[in-house]
């Protein structure tokens, strides 16, 4: 009885993976790529990420952070390159995804935000992205042979979802339940990736050595850890002559990394605290003070306003 009862889990549980493995064929590979889809899907996640970042309920969440942060956009980026035939495919259709995409979502926020038309100021950056996308789905594409190249391949992708994954649950866990879906979601990518994209338990083995490895090194890493750009209140416009003083020794380092009618700051800091600085342009003299610190929320805020 008790074989007769094992055998039959074993059969389940190789129903379940085929199951799995059937889902995973059909969404990385399965999916008709057409110009028509990629254009549709690129709107569709626009709106979808505007309502998150527009809709006050979803402040602050997981839902949040889809047009914040990059994990989203892994995935929603190697669904395209592995439902299309040659390499060029996916570098363009992904290119052209992302090239939707991103303005549409600044576009939609516009009549919502304060800033307005102003908002735009942060999409060069995802254009940056945008433009990387070229090569790097090219290159992407790969992923689809299943052997040791796809593994190289994927592994700053699951280097980088493994630490977005250790971030959240951190989060979740001083502040549950916040960030367990952003948590659950990159655990998931993970997890697909290596069924999905290696053929042997050799590769996978290899593969999953990455986001453990990652998940050690940032389950170590400090709590608070800012590293952003970041615009200077009253938005002033520095000559390149300008110059940065931070005035104290033990607070974060701020350097100036724009000038012009962007003007911005680069702050970086693995504490809480409040850091003085001084910018001088000439004869004209500007004082700010940087705040680190955490809201009830639970979230790493980062202030900057003028000094009295």
């Amino acid at each position: 009885m008790s074989e007769q009862i094992e055998e039959k889990k074993n059969v389940d549980t190789q129903d379940e993976i085929e199951e799995v493995g059937g889902f995973l064929g059909k969404l990385y590979g399965g999916l008709n790529m057409s110009w028509l889809f990629v254009v549709l899907f690129a709107v569709g996640t626009a709106i979808l990420t505007s309502i998150f970042l527009i809709v006050p309920i979803f402040k602050d969440t997981s839902f949040y952070k889809m047009g914040v942060t990059m994990e989203a956009w892994i995935f929603f980026a190697i669904i395209i390159m592995a439902n299309c035939k040659k390499p060029l495919e996916s570098s363009l259709k992904v290119f052209v995804f992302f090239l939707i995409s991103q303005p549409l979502i600044y576009l939609f926020q516009v009549p919502f935000s304060k800033m307005g038309w102003q908002i735009f100021m942060y999409y060069k950056y995802w254009f940056i992205w945008t433009v990387l996308t070229l090569p790097m789905a090219f290159i992407g594409w790969f992923i689809v042979k299943r052997n040791w190249f796809s593994v190289i391949i994927l592994s700053p992708v699951l280097f980088l979802l493994a630490g977005e994954m250790i971030s959240a649950f951190k989060n979740c866990f001083n502040h549950p339940p916040k960030l367990l879906i952003t948590g659950i979601f990159c655990l998931v990518q993970i997890a697909f990736y290596l069924i999905r994209f290696t053929s042997t338990k050799i590769l996978r083995d290899a593969a999953l050595f990455i986001p453990v490895l990652a998940c050690v090194i940032f389950f170590m890493k400090p709590e608070v850890e800012v590293d952003g750009l970041n615009f200077l209140p009253g938005n002033p416009v520095l000559s390149e002559s300008a110059v940065l003083t931070v005035d104290s020794e033990d607070g974060a380092t701020i350097t100036l990394t724009e000038t012009g009618a962007d003007s911005m700051i680069r702050i970086q800091t693995e504490k809480y605290g409040e850091t003085p600085f001084t910018i001088k342009d000439g004869d004209k003299e500007y004082h700010y003070v940087v705040s680190v610190f955490e809201d009830d929320k639970g979230i790493n805020m980062v202030e900057i306003r003028v000094a009295k």
